[in-house]
């Protein structure tokens, strides 16, 4: 049996702000929601990116005449305490995505850490141990290679084993179960790769009704993800986990799609649409390229395609990146498909022209 809705504004695109983005940064503004439907999603995302995506981490340390984490070593300026935090501080990722091998399964990587007086000496008389020097394998990509881990003051040669898995967020050291070699010191272990997630909602319009969501995520990384891929992962894994539910449907609904509007109607966009080039605010190069092209409204100006533009004498990509970013402010962009409100790039003057004399027959009665 089928049970029809009434209509759900939802989001078709998300928007990534670039004025801020780099690798461990982004700000994504997705709209419009239902109210309360920004919370909703925000929330869920928000735990999701936090708790449980995964990434490797250390599980255990042992180097060779170090019984356990509470005395110092000879040679090394650091006691093992600060070296078992040095090592909470790796950023790691596996290359190999794929293969036949558990996710979770624990590999062990050994590495014979040589210093010699040549290198104490080229130091000033200490060599910094750094992560990378640990790592006896490229099975991992090293996201800070150049992490310090101790520091030698007389040449030595320790045979090093780390102990390293995938796994999600945070796991204290009495949590990791596997079976423990003599003299390996088993630590704890913080996975995620997602350092800091918040999220914002605000009003946002749709037609003439103001109360609907406006959705800001800001995600922070550590650069093993970026936050792209973050939130697309767990965008996949609520997915998975809502997947259940659909088996006890006892109905199917369908949702009224009500008037296919790009969340505005007609009047709002042909309000921008009538807009004269001069009031957008563009550079004196701009404005005069558009002028000799004959463009004069936002209208003729969104119905043109990008190849077209470039086509105009003298209109280069600063003044074509220009344009986009106005554009883009009123929510419009060039090559716009505007044929769901009867306009297209023949008819685009008339419209505008029809509706600025209705407008002025409006304001004079």
């Amino acid at each position: 049996m089928v049970v029809k809705y009434g209509k759900f504004e939802m989001p078709d695109k998300i928007k990534i702000d670039d004025s801020s983005k780099s690798n461990t940064f982004a700000r994504f503004i997705v709209e419009p929601f239902e109210r309360g439907f920004g919370h909703t999603v925000g929330n869920a995302l928000r735990r999701i990116m936090l708790g449980a995506l995964e990434s490797p981490s250390i599980l255990s340390v042992r180097i060779e005449g170090v019984p356990h984490e509470y005395m110092a070593v000879e040679g090394i300026t650091q006691d093992m305490t600060h070296i078992i935090l040095n090592l909470k501080g790796s950023l790691l990722r596996r290359l190999n995505l794929e293969d036949e091998r558990s996710a979770r399964e624990i590999r062990l990587l050994t590495k014979v850490l040589e210093v010699t007086d040549e290198m104490i000496e080229k130091g000033n008389g200490e060599y910094r141990v750094v992560l990378k020097d640990l790592m006896g394998s490229d099975e991992y990509e090293i996201f800070n290679p150049d992490h310090h881990i101790f520091t030698v003051t007389k040449p030595m040669s320790r045979r090093i084993d780390l102990r390293i898995s995938n796994g999600r967020g945070y796991v204290p050291s009495e949590r990791h179960s596997f079976e423990q070699m003599h003299d390996e010191i088993i630590i704890d272990s913080a996975f995620s790769p997602v350092r800091l997630v918040n999220y914002y909602v605000e009003n946002t319009r749709v037609g003439q009704d103001t109360d609907y969501d406006r959705l800001i995520l800001e995600v922070t990384t550590d650069g093993r993800v970026t936050p792209v891929e973050a939130l697309a992962f767990a965008a996949q894994i609520g997915i998975q986990h809502f997947q259940v539910f659909a088996s006890i449907k006892s109905h199917s609904l369908v949702f009224d799609k009500g008037e296919m509007v790009v969340n505005r109607d007609r009047d709002e966009i042909l309000q921008k649409l009538a807009l004269k080039i001069n009031e957008i605010e563009l550079s004196v190069r701009s404005t005069n390229c558009l002028a000799n092209a004959n463009i004069e409204t936002i209208g003729e100006l969104v119905v043109m395609p990008e190849s077209d533009m470039l086509r105009f004498r003298n209109f280069g990509k600063k003044s074509l990146t220009e344009i986009k970013q106005k554009l883009d402010e009123l929510a419009l962009s060039l090559g716009m498909d505007l044929s769901k409100y009867g306009i297209n790039r023949d008819n685009i003057k008339s419209v505008i022209s029809n509706y600025l004399q209705e407008k002025m027959g409006n304001v004079e009665v």
